[in-house]
C-alpha cells in the first residue's frame, strides 16, 4: 500500500493566467518506492502561521486591522486559512515533482490579502494540509484505491516578494478594493458633484495629506 510524502522545493508567479496564480514545487515521494502509482487526485489546504515569524515595528500598525495591538498577538495571533488548491498528479513511480497551482487574490476584505500587503520583507510561514485519493497497481496488477491520511502535510517558507511580485504582475501599480454597493454609489456621487476624474483624486481628496505622505515612507 502506498505511502505518500510531500515537501514544497519552490513557488513562482504565474503569468497571464485568468487570475493571480503561484505555481508551487511540490516533490511527492512514495514509499515503497517501486510500487506504481497511476494517478492521485490531491486537495490541499494552505495556512498562515503567524507567529511563526517575527514583525518589523514598521509593519505593526497595518497588521492591528487583523491582530489588535502588538502587546496583545500572543492572544489573537493564531493559524489562519489562506486558500485551497486541487491538483491531479499523473502516473510515476518512486518520487516526482509537480506544479501545484495556488490561487491568490488581492481582495483587501480577505485576511489573507491583509496580511501579506502588512509585510514588507521576510518569508510568510505555511502549513500545508493534503488529503485525496491515490490510484496504484499492486504486484499482480490489480488496480487498488486507497486515501491519503488526514496527517499528511509540509512546511514551507513563501518569500515576501514572490507575492508582491505577482501582485505587481495583475495589479500594476494598483490596489483592488470592493465595496458594499451604498457606499459606492455615495463615493460615485460624491466623484460626480466634485468633478473628479478618476477614483484617486476622489478618494485623495477625502483623505488628510499628512496619512498619506506617512503612508509612502512607511512603505
Amino acid at each position: 500500500m502506498p505511502d505518500l510524502s510531500f515537501a514544497i522545493a519552490g513557488a513562482a508567479a504565474v503569468p497571464y493566467a485568468a487570475a493571480p496564480l503561484l505555481a508551487f514545487q511540490l516533490q511527492i515521494a512514495n514509499a515503497p518506492p517501486d510500487e506504481p502509482i497511476q494517478a492521485v487526485t490531491l486537495q490541499c489546504q494552505i495556512r498562515i502561521e503567524p507567529l511563526r515569524r517575527r514583525y518589523a515595528v514598521t509593519e505593526h500598525e497595518e497588521l492591528r486591522d487583523l491582530f489588535g495591538e502588538p502587546e496583545r498577538w500572543g492572544k489573537t495571533m493564531h493559524s489562519m486559512l489562506w486558500t485551497h488548491a486541487h491538483l491531479g498528479v499523473p502516473a510515476f513511480t518512486g518520487s516526482t515533482t509537480v506544479d501545484l497551482p495556488v490561487p491568490c487574490t488581492y481582495d483587501f476584505n480577505v485576511a489573507a490579502a491583509k496580511y501579506f500587503y502588512a509585510l514588507e520583507d521576510g518569508e510568510v510561514p505555511l502549513l500545508l494540509l493534503f488529503s485525496g485519493t491515490i490510484f496504484y497497481e499492486t504486484a499482480g496488477g490489480a488496480l487498488q484505491i486507497a486515501q491519503i491520511p488526514w496527517e499528511k502535510e509540509a512546511t514551507f517558507r513563501l518569500p515576501v516578494t514572490i507575492w508582491k511580485q505577482l501582485m505587481d504582475l495583475y495589479y500594476p501599480n494598483s490596489a483592488w478594493l470592493c465595496l458594499r454597493a451604498d457606499v459606492f454609489d455615495r463615493l460615485y456621487r460624491y466623484k460626480i458633484r466634485g468633478g473628479l476624474p478618476t477614483w484617486e483624486q476622489t478618494l485623495e481628496s477625502l483623505l488628510p495629506a499628512e496619512e498619506g505622505e506617512r503612508h509612502d515612507a512607511a512603505r
